[in-house]
Formats: structure tokens, C-alpha cells, sequence
């Protein structure tokens, strides 16, 4: 897997050079997708279907090869691919985006990568096995309370209906913390919290794509996922909040204060 999302990275970083912005599309609103986008997930499914034949794909740009048996998770076995987390930090040239890719059996997550392009960095995480970050095992923080945490975020593009409540907790986080990050990938906001970099990321109105690799990889890091009220479901609830573990209580408190 890891080699697989390598040799998208690989590819992404030479179409940066040369990238072309009149070869944008548009999804939907402030929702942009390029040739880059789409060819590295063309890579990434073919990669990953040499490895497991019968595995089903649940993919961004809608992927799925020449079979039709890559349709949707109710497969025992399926692959959750984001081809170029941080399309618009691409877009503008900002150095920060990513390839993630993650394994379900069943409703479990039992693999995971986030390769983040630009630092040459690759965090993989198997369950029960740990996190790494380029072979060298990572762990989440040891931050005790939020007055002393760093706090990474991601703000909505399309999805404005919560926008005010979401702009409460952003001020209580910045009244409270150390300081809060939009880095402009999620894959990206929690490979750096499992690292340690991070104390805790939250976001809404986000995707399976975008988050599941990165949820294994806090996990297997020491830290704690889950959605922002209750413990239900981060991979396809839509909402996330990952931590060092320590602060989750805590971020959860001054989020539901908002969050109703």
C-alpha cells in the first residue's frame, strides 16, 4: 500500500511543476478536481487491485476500474482512496497535500497510509501494529489540557448551513489554546496529530476519503477519534474529532456548547 501511494505522490510531484490551471474542473461549489486528481486515482486502483483482487473501492473521483464489483463498503473487503487530499493547496502551488489510502473488513479500519507529497513524508498504521511515520514508530502527544495544545482545523467550502456554530467553537479554541492550524488536508491534519505535531484536529462536513487512513493512524498512535458530541461513527458521520486522548473530554465539552 504504501508503495502504491508513493508512486502517486511520485506522479503528483512532477505534474506540479508544470501544472496547468486552465485544466480545472468543477465539481460543485469551490469543489475542484484536475487531471492530476484523476489520473493519480486511476494509478492508486490499479495498484491496489493487483494486491487484493476482490476488494471493493470507495473512491473520490469515482474510479473503479473495468469490474463492477468496486461499488460501495458492503463488501468484506474495501479500499477508501483520496488520489490528492488538499486539491486546492495543489491547485495554488501550496506545499501541502496528500495521498491516502485505507482497508475496511467489514466496518473495521485495518490499514492505513497518508503519504504527505511534498515532505516525502509516509505515515502507515495496521491494526493492533502501531504508527509509523517513514518506518520510525510515531505516538500522539503528551499534552495535558487544551490552554497548552496546538489544534488543527478545516473550514467548510460548500456546506454553510452550521457556519455560525462553527464559528463559536473557533473562538473558544482561540481564546483556549496554544493556537489553532488550517493546513488544507485532513489525511494531513491527522497523520500530524498522530505524530505528536498536532493535539487534536476537528472538522465537519467532511468525507470517508478524506479521513479514514488518518483515523487509523491516531488510533494506532495512542490517541482517540470520534465524532464531535458522541463516540459514533468518524469514518462516514461527516464530522470528526481526534486527539492525544488526554483532551478529548475537554474538546468535546467547549464543542457542545456550540454543537447542539
Amino acid at each position: 500500500m504504501a508503495d502504491v501511494a508513493r508512486r502517486a505522490g511520485q506522479f503528483i510531484r512532477q505534474e506540479a511543476a508544470t501544472f496547468d490551471r486552465g485544466r480545472i474542473e468543477h465539481k460543485g461549489l469551490h469543489d475542484m478536481v484536475s487531471y492530476v486528481d484523476q489520473e493519480a486515482e486511476r494509478l492508486i486502483v490499479s495498484g491496489l487491485r493487483e494486491l487484493l483482487p476482490q476488494a471493493g473501492f470507495i473512491t473520490e473521483e469515482g474510479t473503479t476500474g473495468a469490474d463492477s464489483q468496486a461499488t460501495s463498503a458492503g463488501t468484506a473487503l474495501t479500499w477508501i482512496i483520496d488520489p490528492l487530499d488538499g486539491t486546492t493547496n495543489f491547485i495554488h502551488g501550496l506545499p501541502c497535500y496528500s495521498v491516502s489510502v485505507a482497508l475496511l473488513e467489514g466496518p473495521e479500519l485495518v490499514v492505513g497510509v497518508v503519504y504527505e507529497v511534498n515532505l516525502d513524508e509516509c505515515f502507515r498504521a495496521v491494526r493492533g501494529g502501531g504508527a509509523f511515520c517513514n518506518d520510525q514508530p510515531i505516538r500522539v502527544s503528551a499534552t495535558p489540557t487544551l490552554n497548552q495544545a496546538l489544534i488543527a482545523t478545516g473550514f467548510p467550502y460548500s456546506n454553510f448551513h452550521r457556519v455560525e456554530a462553527y464559528l463559536g467553537i473557533l473562538k473558544e479554541f482561540m481564546r483556549g489554546t496554544n493556537g489553532i492550524r488550517r493546513v488544507g488536508s485532513a489525511a494531513v491534519d491527522l497523520a500530524w496529530t498522530a505524530a505528536g505535531r498536532f493535539d487534536g484536529y476537528f472538522e465537519f462536513n467532511i468525507n470517508s476519503y478524506d479521513v479514514a487512513a488518518g483515523i487509523l493512524l491516531v488510533r494506532e498512535a495512542g490517541g482517540h477519534v470520534s465524532q464531535f458530541l458522541h463516540e459514533g461513527d468518524p469514518i462516514f458521520g461527516r464530522e470528526v474529532l481526534a486527539s492525544n486522548g488526554r483532551l478529548h473530554e475537554e474538546m468535546q465539552g467547549l464543542i457542545g456548547k456550540f454543537w447542539q
